[in-house]
Formats: C-alpha cells, structure tokens, sequence
C-alpha cells in the first residue's frame, strides 16, 4: 500500500505461537517495519500486550481478537504465522486493499486447492485471486522449507549448463519445533505401522509438492507429475521429549520425497529428512542443515547451515528452537517492502525481485 522509502511500513501480525511470538521480536529490531497491532486466536492472550507476550517489555500494542481491529488499523501488510490457513481471514483481509504475507501452507496455492477444498466449492487460489483483484493487493507465501531452500536450489543453478536433477533437502531435528498440533497431524508418535500415517504426512506436507512446481516453473520445465513416497522409522524404545511423547513402537522420524517427473525421470526433488529423536529403526544421517544437489555440468553440492550468533548458549534447547522459528519468520519480514511494492494478485518468489531476499543491517 505504501511505495515510500523513507517511511516504516505498517504491519499488523496474526498469531502469537512459537513463530508468531519470536517474530515479534524481530519486527521490533526490523529498521523498517513497524509493528501496529497483533491478532490471537487464543481467548486469555487478547487484552494483553505484544511485548510481554513475546517475553519483552511492553511495546504498547495491544492483543486482540478482532478482525475489525485489523481493518481499522489499515496496515500495508498482515503477516499470518498460524498453524494452518485461515482462509476466509485473508479473502476479508485482501478485499481491504491490505497485502498478506504468510509461513502457513502456501508456496504456489497447487496443493491447497488439491487437498483442502473450501466449503464454497471453489479453489482457494481463485477465492484469494478474486479478493486480490477487488482491493487491489498482493498475496505471498514463504518460509525457510518450503521458501528459501527452493529459491538456494534455482539460484545454484546459475553456473550450471544441461541440467540433469536438482535436488533440495531438508535435514534438521525437529525436536525443538514445539508444535503439538503440527507433530500429531503428521502422524509422530502413532504406531509406525498405522496405515493412515502416509495419508496424513502427505496431506499435512504437500506443500513439498507447491515447492517442486514452483522450481519447475524457474527452470520452464513441465513435469508430467509430483510423485510422494516416504520411509517412516520406528522409535526403539518409549521418548519422552517432555512436551511430547513418543511410545515404543510410533513414528519417530521420517524421509519424505516429492520427485517432479518427467518422461518418468526425476528432475525436480523436495526431500524432507526429520528427526525427532535419533533412537528410531530406520535411521538417518541428520546433518542439521539444507542441502542443494545438482547433477549436471559442472555437478553442485551445496550445505546452507544456519548457526546462533556468537555468545549464544548453545546447550540451550530454547536457542535453537527460536533459530527454528527465525529462519522460518525471516524470510517473510525481509519480503515485506518488495511484496507491498508488487502488482496486485498471487505472487510466488519467482514474481519477486532479487532484494526480497535480501537480510538488513543493523547499523
């Protein structure tokens, strides 16, 4: 809504979870963002203020529970960190004139309109574009995996002739994700032989799938299908990770695929290794990092690995758990101004230029 430089740009966040709550945090040192209110679902944080809410001193922006409130505000953009989509927020936040940027389940809008029809009968991504085109605003969804890591994958490529395979991994311990409502979606901590759990990891990361069309579309490759498949490990013995717990026997750890095909070729992946405790039969070689594999002349092989700052306590499980939450938060505030400077409609990052990507100094 704002082209002005010089000004902050007024953002309005919904959701105050683990994510939600370290992007308080960030937005307060973002030099030009300015946070003008937050929106919770859970009743007893309304009333209360953000910064205490994110373990801060008060900042003087107040919690509330009503969408009005996000209207009246009339910020440039709302960031949305919920869990899962809520759908008829954005179509209500769009047709505002207000531009949405979200971590919540959306790269490309192909598995959401696949996989979690709306009650109206029609495709999401036709609801968000309609809204879009009505108030004149701009929809974008991102993140760490799927987000950066895709955009690592394309850019890497940038020195490569006769591209063979692009593969992009995730390789993380995901113990420190303390998302309850995410793990049990999943299926972690069901017994591994329950034969809902590939149904349910492929409903809950489909999204994978968006990541494989999105880096098709880079590359202007058409695939003839995304394929899934995954390997689920066993947990040997009974986990107690205290707020979560993984008996004897359920899902502890998974390797997830999604291959883009072409002429039943693999040239596009999306793997997803996950850990959530190391005494799992299978096993993997967790590496803690993102990966970028290319085959083709001249081969890549490339680890992103994201680190504390210096001085952090790195025995401390919450400093890793609030990198988690970084890494996946970031990406959306650096896209703010490049979001809210783009032309109205579904953007996806191949629609965006290369300063979204960009971090901030702090000078």
């Amino acid at each position: 809504m704002t082209n002005d430089p010089k000004r902050p740009i007024r953002v309005f966040q919904v959701a105050t979870g683990n994510l939600g709550t370290e992007m308080i945090k960030r937005v307060a040192a973002h030099p030009d963002l300015e946070l003008v209110g937050v929106h919770c679902y859970t009743p007893e944080k309304v009333g209360r203020d953000s910064g205490e809410l994110a373990g801060l001193a008060p900042n003087g922006v107040v919690a509330t529970g009503s969408v009005d409130d996000i209207l009246a505000a009339q910020p440039d953009v709302m960031t949305f960190h919920g869990v899962f989509p809520d759908e008829d927020l954005y179509v209500t936040v769009l047709e505002a004139g207000i531009d949405i940027v979200t971590t919540a389940d959306w790269i490309t809008g192909h598995h959401r309109d696949r996989n979690h029809p709306h009650r109206s009968g029609r495709p999401v991504s036709e609801l968000l574009a309609d809204a879009c085109r009505r108030g004149g605003s701009t929809f974008y969804g991102t993140g760490m995996n799927p987000g950066l890591n895709q955009i690592l994958g394309i850019v890497h490529t940038a020195d490569v002739a006769d591209i063979e395979n692009v593969t992009v991994i995730e390789s993380v311990d995901v113990s420190c994700h303390h998302s309850v409502e995410t793990w049990r979606a999943v299926g972690y901590g069901r017994p591994v032989d329950d034969p809902t759990i590939p149904a349910s990891l492929e409903k809950y990361t489909s999204v994978f799938a968006d990541s494989v069309y999105l880096m098709a579309d880079c590359f202007d490759l058409e695939l003839d299908e995304v394929r899934f498949t995954a390997e689920l490990g066993a947990c040997t013995k009974d986990v107690d990770l205290g707020w979560y717990q993984l008996p004897k026997g359920s899902l502890g750890g998974s390797y997830i695929k999604y291959q883009g095909l072409v002429d039943g070729v693999p040239r596009i992946e999306s793997h997803i290794e996950w850990q959530m405790t190391p005494q799992t039969e299978p096993k993997w070689d967790v590496k803690g990092c993102y990966i970028t594999k290319i085959q083709g002349d001249p081969c890549v092989y490339s680890k992103h690995m994201v680190l504390p700052k210096p001085g952090t306590d790195f025995s401390s499980p919450a400093a890793f758990a609030s990198i988690g939450m970084s890494v996946t938060g970031l990406p959306v505030l650096n896209s703010i101004r490049s979001v809210v400077a783009a032309p109205p409609g579904i953007v996806t990052s191949a629609d965006l230029p290369l300063r979204a990507f960009a971090g901030r100094f702090s000078l």
